[in-house]
């Protein structure tokens, strides 16, 4: 059986909805333990009626607008550093939480530890793509400063999620920059191109533009994490514009408040899929085990999922496989 510890704290909504989150992926998954962080009033109960559930009782949490780093070092009985802990020690397999990024990142990896060789983790998540595949890009905010040693193992270990989680074959690695052209980019970006190229035995694509992130032309897109943040932050606020123009649109016209209730279900299945319900939330590659990180605005079945998505990463043996890509590397 595999065990996820799952912080109960985790996210800006109430505490219920994480737990209802853990129930439904136990529901699903009958070979799945859960260890649940949080206050004994919260997570004793709820242990005591559901099979497969261990409670970790936890007296802090870390809040969102904490100083990450501070907080990890004097909150030693919080969720998220328990959490990690608890998967160091043997007693879980892997770690989700929808709680701070910053703090998570702290705790996992000076908790759970970093994959012998590797020199930075990375944060990854999977983009839904127009051609129907996804594309994993990263670093997502992790690193935001990288030397190009960094992006080729950015991109090794988004090449073994891909496989494990997403079921490609071959996956093909694009470098994020300003043009498809070999010799676009900043004086970085072409030292990252020229690191990548050189460590490729054929799975380096070469330059992909913002526009390929939502396209499904990659199996990864590989930047640094100041970048990687930004066009993720711009992806979002674009399909929450988009969301919003639509409903305005809506409120100002019976006609197109009759063209939106034909195309309601294809709208809520577009906004499902740029939520990143699906996958759970982004992954910490490059730690001894799996990590990962839900969205604050959290809901039952993003928990459900990221719960889900650990064992999937744990049964898969996404550690393994990243192990094995940097040893050969």
């Amino acid at each position: 059986m595999v065990t996820i510890c799952v912080d109960a704290m985790g996210g800006d909504k109430e505490p219920q909805v994480v737990l209802d989150g853990i129930a439904a992926a136990l529901q699903e998954d009958e070979d799945l333990g859960v260890l649940v962080a949080g206050p004994e009033e919260l997570v004793v109960p709820f242990c005591a009626n559901h099979q497969r559930a261990r409670a970790l009782v936890c007296t802090e949490s870390i809040a969102m607008d904490e100083h990450p780093a501070e907080a990890v070092r004097t909150k030693k009985d919080s969720t998220i550093v328990r959490g990690c802990a608890a998967v160091k020690q043997g007693e879980a397999n892997g770690f989700f939480s929808a709680g701070s990024t910053g703090a998570i990142f702290a705790a996992a990896t000076l908790g759970v530890g970093r994959i012998k060789g590797i020199k930075r983790p990375a944060i990854a998540s999977a983009l839904p793509g127009a051609s129907g595949r996804k594309t994993v890009l990263l670093d997502l905010g992790a690193n935001a400063d990288v030397r190009p040693e960094s992006i080729v193992q950015f991109a090794q270990m988004g090449r073994a999620y891909s496989r494990v989680v997403l079921g490609a074959e071959e996956p093909r690695v694009a470098l994020l920059s300003n043009g498809s052209e070999d010799t676009k980019g900043s004086e970085l970006a072409l030292s990252y191109h020229k690191a990548l190229a050189e460590a490729s035995d054929g799975w380096f694509a070469g330059n992909a533009e913002g526009t390929d992130l939502l396209a499904g032309t990659y199996d990864v897109i590989v930047t640094d994490g100041f970048t990687g943040n930004v066009a993720l932050k711009s992806l979002e606020g674009t399909a929450k514009y988009i969301l919003r123009a639509v409903k305005h649109m809506t409120e100002e016209s019976k006609r197109a408040a009759a063209g939106a209730l034909l195309l309601k279900p294809a709208l809520k299945e577009l906004a499902h899929d740029l939520s990143g319900d699906e996958m759970g939330g982004a992954i910490l590659l490059g730690l001894k085990a799996p990590v990962l990180i839900g969205h604050g605005d959290t809901s039952v079945d993003a928990v459900k999922n990221g719960t889900l998505a650990t064992a999937a990463a744990v049964r898969g043996e996404l550690v393994e496989r990243i192990s094995q890509a940097i040893a050969a590397a």
